[in-house]
């Protein structure tokens, strides 16, 4: 079986983990229990042994998806051959009666087929293949169900429909006439079948109405914004608050290429992203949910108040990347890996980052507490003495450290949030020692990082190339949105890194080199923030048009993934949270301009 477009896959959830469904009704993806564990379903990465269920008709018919009104609800719909039908996915939103012990949520999938007119025959086929197709499980029959056994994880699936052993799958063959329906159950082999599936789908529904009620968004993209939030929802981790980047791993960035990264885990740089736009959206809980959890890691950081980039969705440190040589990866894309070997790396931006995502809480949200500014005070005391070093890159490149200009304006962005906070709040600090490396950071991008013979801002000091990253100078007002030198910049590149709407983060062929090699597609968040700062620099026209334009490349059911191709396709891991918390950003950026 080929691979789908990734634009032509669903994605539910239940704030543990999510599965991706695609428009030919096969689950694809499924980490099981928590986004960060094994898959259990990876046809994905690898169609002929990775593991899939699927549940679609015998006859060919055409197929589309949608999500039931405001909620995470998914629908694949078949039409043709004499028949309308349909298969309803979800994820039961704890808290509910699915528990593996107490308090402890186990996640469920729920498949529910109904025929709304005509007569359908289907084909359904469930084949896991634990810890990434690693693991050999054994398979046993119950009374209207099927047991999928390894000694660390067993699975039970529970159907309406006659199912038969087909190696080490269930599968089988049903019929149904219009008004008729079937379901499917898939969950902890431990925790015993609820008794009303129809209810758990009630009460999903009103989780996900009630939950996006909050949003106070009332500007011009209102269905695309709400679409963004309820995704940023679903790639929450209730336990801790923790945001994945993406729910999949190695989905590629060029395809075929060998730039496929696990996206699993959380990283801090997305923290001030992930505030600022939950509390614009009004979902205050889920900010302040949010903060506490990279609050938790900033305290703790290594005594010297160094900081690591990415952490476990559990708060855990050990990503160590691996490469699983035996998968084939997304339409050969290789190598699949999984754990992320820049968890290791030095990368400066991640401290601007934090503390103005603590700066944007302790101003919108409520007041830190004391602990929590003994840990800021104490992070920009390391900082004082190292924001001169070199370091990885937000691009998390591995082609050795260089002094990119976004790492040092980040630097600056941690001092000044420092700063504002102890004038707002009163509190003790250094101040006269981080006013003078706050100034010195200034001094030295504007006197490094600006190239004066090509009239921009560059990735690296000395360097002529641009650096997608550089749009967020004005958004985090390190330069005001039509200073000068950033007007030239955003020329820069409008002319070097665009394809039309699109924007990419840079172009390896022609920076220094990056350590991975390969192409890449356009970066989606670049095409967003250059909306962003063509609105706050008053040439709207030009803003809205980009945004409109690049809101093409949501795919059907309002999503985004990390990039596009030279074809349209999407590319990278998918959904992508920074291309949402992008697009959300812009969108209320854009409409207070027009506003205005």
């Amino acid at each position: 079986m080929t691979h789908l477009p990734l634009e032509h896959y669903g994605v539910i959830g239940d704030m543990h983990t999510a599965a991706l469904v695609g428009a030919n009704g096969s689950l694809d993806w499924l980490c099981y229990p928590h986004f960060d564990s094994p898959s259990v379903f990876a046809a994905m990465l690898d169609s002929e042994v990775g593991g899939r269920f699927q549940i679609a008709p015998v006859a060919e018919m055409t197929s589309r998806q949608l999500y039931l009104p405001d909620s995470n609800v998914l629908v694949t719909r078949f039409q043709g051959g004499g028949g309308l039908a349909e298969v309803t996915d979800f994820m039961p939103v704890p808290p509910g009666p699915v528990t593996s012990g107490p308090g402890v949520h186990a996640p469920s999938v729920i498949r529910r087929v109904r025929v709304l007119s005509g007569h359908v025959a289907w084909r359904w086929t469930c084949h896991p293949a634990f810890d990434y197709a690693r693991a050999p499980h054994e398979v046993l029959l119950e009374e209207g169900a099927a047991v999928f056994r390894t000694p660390a994880l067993s699975l039970r699936l529970t159907t309406s429909v006659p199912l038969e052993l087909q190696g080490a799958a269930a599968g089988g063959t049903f019929s149904l006439r219009a008004g008729e329906e079937a379901h499917f159950l898939f969950q902890d082999a431990r925790v015993p079948t609820p008794p009303d599936l129809t209810g758990l789908e009630r009460g999903t529904l009103h989780f996900w109405r009630t939950w996006l009620a909050q949003c106070t968004y009332q500007g011009r993209w209102q269905e695309t914004v709400r679409r963004s939030a309820l995704t940023l929802k679903l790639l929450t981790f209730g336990p801790t608050g923790a945001i994945v980047a993406a729910p999949t791993t190695s989905l590629p960035e060029w395809t075929g290429g060998t730039r496929n990264w696990d996206y699993r885990y959380t990283w801090l740089r997305d923290a001030a992203f992930t505030v600022y736009a939950l509390m614009r959206l009004g979902f205050h809980t889920e900010a302040g949910a949010f903060v506490d959890f990279i609050e938790a890691r900033s305290r703790e950081s290594s005594p010297d108040g160094s900081l690591r980039v990415m952490y476990r969705i559990n708060g855990g440190t050990d990503i160590r990347e691996e490469k699983l040589e035996h998968l084939a990866g997304y339409r050969g894309s290789r190598p699949v890996r999984v754990g992320n070997a820049a968890y290791g790396q030095f990368q400066l931006d991640v401290y601007g980052e934090l503390i103005d995502a603590i700066y944007l809480y302790n101003k919108h949200g409520e007041p830190i507490s004391h602990d929590v500014w003994i840990t800021v005070t104490r992070m920009l005391d390391w900082l004082c003495s190292h924001w001169r070093d070199h370091d990885d890159g937000i691009w998390e490149v591995r082609g050795g450290q260089r002094p990119f200009v976004l790492s040092k304006v980040m630097c600056w962005v941690a001092f000044d949030r420092g700063l504002r906070m102890a004038a707002q709040r009163g509190l003790p600090a250094p101040v006269d020692r981080w006013r003078a490396e706050r100034d010195a950071v200034y001094e030295e991008v504007m006197r490094e990082g600006y190239n004066e013979e090509v009239g921009a801002f560059t990735q690296v000091y000395g360097a002529s190339e641009p650096d997608g990253a550089n749009l967020l100078l004005p958004l985090v007002k390190f330069v005001g949105p039509r200073e000068p030198r950033m007007l030239t910049t955003l020329e820069l590149t409008r002319t070097q890194l665009t394809s039309g709407p699109l924007v990419y983060r840079y172009r390896p062929e022609h920076a220094a080199s990056d350590g991975v090699g390969g192409e890449e597609g356009a970066f989606l968040p670049c095409s967003f923030w250059l909306a962003e700062c063509l609105a706050r620099a008053g040439q709207l026209e030009e803003a809205r048009t980009l945004f409109e334009q690049t809101l093409t490349f949501t795919t059907p059911l309002g999503l985004l993934s990390e990039e596009i191709g030279p074809d349209g396709q999407a590319l990278g891991n998918f959904p992508q949270a920074l291309s949402h918390l992008a697009l959300i950003s812009a969108a209320v950026n854009l409409d207070r301009a027009l506003d205005a």
